[in-house]
């Protein structure tokens, strides 16, 4: 993953992943979620790569949205 350039200074991103079909957002609070065409939709995944690509809006733009996830990973406990 790489880091998210969080340009605002406020996201709860901390990084992500460019997929071929999807993204992977990580947050501040360790968990990790995957966005795929499938269960999120295209639309909603080629705008959150923009975003995650401009370093400004993708945790707004998820949250306002609610957009749907494929897979959640929590690594707050390991």
């Amino acid at each position: 993953m790489q880091p998210y350039r969080n340009v605002a200074g406020n996201s709860g991103v901390t990084a992500f992943e460019i997929l071929r079909d999807g993204i992977r957002v990580r947050f501040a609070d360790g968990r990790t979620y995957l966005y795929t065409y499938r269960e999120s939709g295209r639309t909603h995944v080629e705008q959150m790569k923009q975003r995650a690509r401009a370093g400004r809006g993708l945790s707004s733009y998820i949250s306002q949205t609610h957009v749907p996830y494929a897979d959640k990973t929590d690594r707050r406990h390991d």
